[in-house]
């Protein structure tokens, strides 16, 4: 029973990416699978005004823009590119940017990111692993505690920055131990933690003992985004399961909605994708739901009230 009614203010897109193909060898080449299946509909510009007019049709007020995998070379580059969209446009409010934090010498890189903008809040760095190919990232299911990648994740507290973690379930108890060694860095758990078979009995009992690992260290906070990742559409049944665990583990003060846009536009407009997740936390208080949908990202990315 829906006691509230379903939020109406405006939202904070905390994790949405606009892209260049000629910037991104990945995505210029069509023929490698990718996570989220074919995609030849978003192998094209994706620029901010593009992503504003979505972003506004659905009442989304301020973003946080999430590397798209720049070749790492250039990451340094993409930073620069989004410092030039902001001051053109004013969006995004927020940037994640990345580096090789395998690499011993990261924090340089680093830190000319965040001299070349203060809009930079942390990075990401894909550490995703599984038994299919076309969903793996990582070199290896355990690189996520890699001694270098460890100290380096660490030191992102001296900057005052988060660090977006990506990963599936069987690598939530190693992501537990990784959050717990660097108490001081706030982790973002990306697409809440990437279930990719709600119909499986013995995926989803590790899927939520994962999550309530890492619910359990108080450095690591979610993001209710990429539910279309597997599925290739809106569910309001899947949005509607993994907000509900996702909300019992972490909590309200700990969830933040995003999009993933353009990667969801292969399957829905903006509106469609916000009033689903609307729709699934719609019997939480206004209070509640105004954290989820604007008050968290704010916090945790430093924006403007």
């Amino acid at each position: 029973m829906n006691q509230h009614g379903r939020y109406a203010g405006p939202v904070v897109d905390c994790h949405h990416h606009v892209w260049r193909p000629r910037d991104l060898p990945w995505l210029a080449d069509g023929n490698v699978p990718r996570i989220f299946g074919p995609h030849d509909p978003i192998r094209r510009d994706y620029l901010i005004d593009e992503y504003v007019e979505d972003a506004k049709s659905a009442g989304i007020v301020e973003s946080v823009y999430v590397q798209t995998n720049w070749p790492p070379d250039r990451c340094v580059d993409e930073v620069r590119w989004l410092a030039e969209v902001h001051r053109e446009s004013g969006w995004p409010s927020a940037v994640i940017g990345s580096a090789d934090l395998f690499h011993p010498d990261a924090m340089s890189v680093l830190r000319e990111q965040r001299a070349i903008s203060p809009l930079v809040r942390g990075t990401r760095l894909q550490l995703h692993w599984h038994p299919r190919e076309e969903f793996r990232f990582a070199a290896a299911p355990d690189a996520l505690l890699d001694p270098v990648l460890v100290r380096n994740i660490g030191r992102l507290a001296d900057l005052g920055w988060l660090f977006e973690l990506q990963v599936f379930a069987d690598q939530m108890p190693a992501a537990a131990e990784l959050a717990a060694a660097c108490p001081d860095t706030t982790f973002v758990l990306v697409h809440a933690g990437m279930l990719v078979d709600a119909g499986d009995d013995d995926e989803v009992a590790r899927w939520l003992s994962g999550m309530r690992g890492l619910a359990a260290q108080p450095n690591v906070v979610v993001k209710l985004t990429g539910q279309g990742t597997f599925v290739h559409q809106v569910d309001p049944e899947l949005i509607g399961f993994v907000a509900e665990h996702v909300l019992a583990s972490f909590g309200p003060r700990r969830a933040m909605f995003g999009s993933n846009f353009p990667v969801e536009k292969l399957w829905t407009a903006m509106p469609p994708l916000v009033d689903a997740w609307r729709d699934a936390v719609s019997s939480r208080s206004p209070e509640e739901q105004q954290w989820i949908f604007a008050d968290n990202a704010r916090r945790v990315y430093g924006l403007s009230a």
